[in-house]
């Protein structure tokens, strides 16, 4: 599973830099002239449905991304918990439920995977105590993964309230700094699932 995982976030990615790339075709294709910003109207609706066709093969790509990442994140919960009983402060079903909350979807799902991380990676030091892991991929693969979604949200709504070139332009770059951002995060889930599987495999031997 974690190999089809890994394959539809980089189909993600994939839509994401195409995005980026429609982003510069909007802006390439406005020109200024003595303050005035000014376009040609086939190089707009260009520009325009280029991002209308990427974003039908990204809603594809992030559905059934989602569903099976998601069915991955139950699955190691329910790994992990049994692992560390004590450790989570909500069940197992939760690692479903916590990603359609309104709302609150913006830190429970992370809230869950730092009790899993932590289940797997907690280990002994050398004065017989406890050491603490080290959250960055969780942090990384959060921070940008939240971060994109309020960019991405925020350039959406600006490009609705835009009343000429230059805010479109501006909507256009915002979204375009969020789908960036989703490249990375990309990256860092990939990476967060991968390493959290392997280190639920160990600790669990």
């Amino acid at each position: 599973m974690i190999v089809a995982v890994c394959v539809l976030l980089a189909g993600v990615a994939v839509c994401d830099l195409f995005a980026v790339y429609a982003g510069f075709r909007t802006h390439f294709a406005v020109r200024a002239d003595g303050g005035f910003s000014f376009a040609r109207q086939d190089e707009l609706e260009s520009a325009d449905a280029l991002f209308r066709r990427v974003d039908r093969f990204y809603v594809l790509a992030l559905t059934v991304c989602a569903a099976l990442f998601v069915t991955w994140f139950h699955r190691m919960r329910r790994a992990t918990g049994a692992l560390a009983p004590d450790g989570f402060r909500w069940g197992s079903g939760w690692a479903i439920g916590a990603w359609f909350v309104p709302v609150a979807f913006l830190w429970m799902p992370y809230r869950i995977a730092v009790e899993m991380w932590a289940a797997v990676s907690r280990g002994p030091s050398r004065g017989g105590a406890v050491s603490s892991p080290s959250l960055w991929p969780v942090n990384l693969w959060w921070g940008t993964f939240a971060g994109s979604l309020l960019l991405r949200w925020y350039a959406g709504r600006s490009h609705q309230r835009a009343d000429g070139l230059t805010a479109v332009l501006d909507a256009v770059s915002l979204g375009m700094v969020g789908d960036a951002l989703n490249v990375v995060a990309a990256g860092a889930a990939a990476y967060f699932v991968v390493r959290l599987t392997r280190m639920q495999v160990a600790a669990g031997r």
